[in-house]
């Protein structure tokens, strides 16, 4: 990515206009917060993922030493870990116990599983969105032996309401997040960049090693990716959610609207 000619990101500069923003996801639907952002301020607004998931592959998974059909529950969190548990099934020549249950983290996890299954109430086990939620779920079913697809950069949430109610889990690594190739950005520059995980960061500096900030302003959405940006020694321009700002696209309207004098 190529470098402006200042070599500080002084707070004059971080205060000069806005004109061009880089998301590191994918482009959302038409009708999003995004699309308001750029009638609204008439700004040029690119999305591009730094990140993407991928399947590990048979070989890498049986490294594990994790049998599949020992367990009697499986518990997803998302729609990737639905998709490659049945692809890694499949490759595997598995067939999944017809009495296998089912825990989802979410209503959109649950209907999203019957894309595989034909879902029965007494074997689909819904939870209403967090990990939380689900801790009930669990309790009620504390004999099952869960088995949970994930990824090799998760939370400890599901990990630790199983421990402390001593339900047997197995973590098995299904898919990797993995920095996608950026070498078409190197000489493309914005005003703003903003990151939603510290995989984002991580990608940035695998792609552009020698990446200095300059007068490009960082925006960061949650405290894992804030403290990655820190650990970078960027300066962090912009961060959500914050009570002023809930939404990275409102943090990015105040920033915007100060450092285009719009107030």
């Amino acid at each position: 990515m190529a470098n402006p000619k200042s070599t500080t990101s002084t707070e004059k500069e971080a205060l000069k206009p806005v004109n061009s923003i880089l998301i590191t996801q994918s482009r959302p639907d038409d009708d999003s917060p995004y699309s308001e952002l750029t009638r609204k301020y008439n700004l040029k607004i690119d999305f591009r993922p730094f990140i993407h998931i991928e399947g590990v592959s048979t070989r890498d998974f049986r490294k594990q030493k994790i049998d599949i059909q020992a367990h009697t529950a499986v518990i997803f969190t998302s729609k990737n870990a639905v998709d490659y548990f049945f692809a890694l099934c499949k490759d595997l020549k598995i067939e999944v116990n017809p009495d296998m249950k089912y825990f989802c983290i979410s209503p959109q996890t649950s209907n999203y599983l019957q894309k595989y299954i034909h879902v029965r109430k007494r074997k689909v086990f819904t939870g209403k969105k967090t990990a939380a939620d689900m801790q009930e779920l669990f309790k009620k079913h504390k004999n099952e032996k869960y088995l949970f697809p994930c990824s090799d950069v998760r939370r400890d949430d599901i990990a630790n309401i199983c421990k402390k109610l001593g339900c047997a889990l197995t973590e098995a690594v299904m898919y990797r997040t993995v920095s996608s190739d950026l070498s078409d950005l190197a000489e493309v520059n914005y005003d703003i960049i903003v990151f939603f995980s510290p995989s984002g960061v991580t990608s940035l500096y695998e792609n552009f090693p020698d990446f200095k900030q300059n007068e490009t302003r960082i925006a960061a959405f949650g405290p894992t990716t804030a403290a990655a940006v820190h650990d970078r020694k960027l300066t962090l321009n912009i961060e959500a959610p914050l009570p002023n700002a809930p939404s990275m696209t409102g943090a990015i309207e105040l920033y915007v609207r100060k450092a285009n004098k719009l107030d």
